[in-house]
């Protein structure tokens, strides 16, 4: 990795010229002002943001999710069906160390095992916890969903390259838990049955005025220091070396649905899909944009794992305590272009990438699959640029 420097708020960043290539290229447009602002000095064409519906966003590089599932041969009745992202499940030589870092990351624990080798994490959602912590040497555990019934546990359990399914005796919540392992050896967690946590500890909405709406009137924004408080586990994602044996995988046996795909030029073919963002479909129900992330690599890891905070100010505060107490910082603060969320990744002890998120887009079944080219001026519409490792 490249030579370093702090920031001015403390946090490890590396010189522009050793990050990207593409430093200091002009990013494209991705929305289009129309009017342009007449000033004394002349006319000027302001940045233009704009929430648009799904269906003007995607334009003609789309198409609906059920005649994209009909063309590639997908039974939804046979698939298992997931409910939501619950927790991450990862193996760190060094628990105190990683603990340390989770809390200053804005998870607190939820319970600690009695020889000290297990530990749950909490956000302040409904989930009893976000984040398992195991010791052993580094390894990625995968990530965990909930299903809807023990019906659809014992049908997940029939999958090739499935274990068995293991009551949950000391984990917070308790429920059962089946492990599966994909084509490519990664590790797949389906939970039933935890009892959820109590949720009475959300964040007050912080009013904001504009140009034209003022609701905070003789009434001060104040906030104090400290560690990003996590609500929920969102997103993973995943670098693999067969994307097309893997996207068919988990689009198969899992109610997982593609929200967007990024392709390359391919010779002899139009192009070549290699990465895509897919979300768990729920009918009309509304969800994130992407739970889970897949992309083309030389070599198959984890990318990275992403945890939702309450909002804007929320993630600048936790960037400066992280900064502050000398994590590195990968990317970030900026805000993506598919699935719109505000992002901040960094490396935590074990050298895992992790990420703070707000603001992201919600989709469901009536929302087009979308298509664009794989360019790294498509991964932000504003930020620093794009770090070489964030990409390997």
């Amino acid at each position: 990795m490249a030579d370093t420097h702090p920031s001015t708020n403390g946090a490890t960043t590396t010189s522009p010229h050793e990050t990207s290539e593409q430093w200091g290229a002009l990013r494209p447009v991705t929305l289009d002002a129309n009017g342009v602002l007449k000033t004394p000095h002349g006319d000027v064409k302001p940045n233009f943001g704009a929430s648009l519906p799904d269906t003007e966003d995607r334009g003609a590089d789309s198409e609906p999710l059920r005649s994209w599932q009909k063309r590639n041969n997908i039974d939804t009745s046979a698939q298992v069906k997931l409910v939501k992202l619950v927790h991450m499940r990862y193996q760190h030589p060094d628990l105190e160390e990683i603990t340390t870092f989770l809390r200053d990351f804005g998870m607190h624990i939820a319970k600690r095992s009695e020889d000290g080798n297990q530990l749950w994490f909490r956000g302040y959602g409904p989930d009893q916890y976000v984040y398992y912590a195991q010791k052993g040497p580094k390894k990625f555990l995968g990530g965990t969903y909930s299903v809807e019934s023990m019906a659809e546990l014992e049908k997940a359990a029939k999958i090739e390259g499935a274990g068995q399914i293991e009551e949950l005796k000391d984990a917070p919540g308790g429920g059962h838990l089946l492990t599966l392992t994909d084509p490519e050896g990664f590790l797949v967690n389906l939970m039933y049955g935890q009892q959820p946590a109590p949720t009475d500890n959300y964040p007050q909405k912080v009013l904001i005025n504009d140009e034209t709406d003022k609701p905070r009137v003789r009434k001060f924004n104040r906030y104090t220091p400290g560690p990003a408080a996590v609500h929920k586990l969102g997103h993973y994602g995943l670098c693999v070396t067969d994307f097309a044996t893997l996207l068919q995988w988990y689009t198969r046996n899992f109610n997982l649905a593609p929200t967007d795909f990024l392709w390359v030029p391919q010779e002899g073919t139009d192009r070549k899909d290699v990465a895509v963002f897919a979300h768990i479909d729920r009918g009309d129900d509304p969800v994130d944009h992407h739970t889970f992330f897949m992309s083309t690599n030389p070599t198959s890891h984890v990318h990275h794992c992403s945890f939702e905070v309450h909002d804007y100010d929320t993630q600048h505060l936790g960037h400066q305590w992280l900064g502050s107490k000398g994590y590195t910082s990968v990317w970030g603060i900026g805000r993506h272009i598919l699935g719109s969320q505000i992002f901040d990744y960094w490396w935590d002890t074990t050298g895992n990438m992790v990420e703070h998120y707000t603001d992201g887009d919600l989709v469901n079944q009536h929302t087009p699959i979308g298509w664009s080219d794989a360019k790294d001026e498509a991964l932000a519409v504003w930020g620093p640029e794009v770090p070489k490792w964030f990409l390997e």
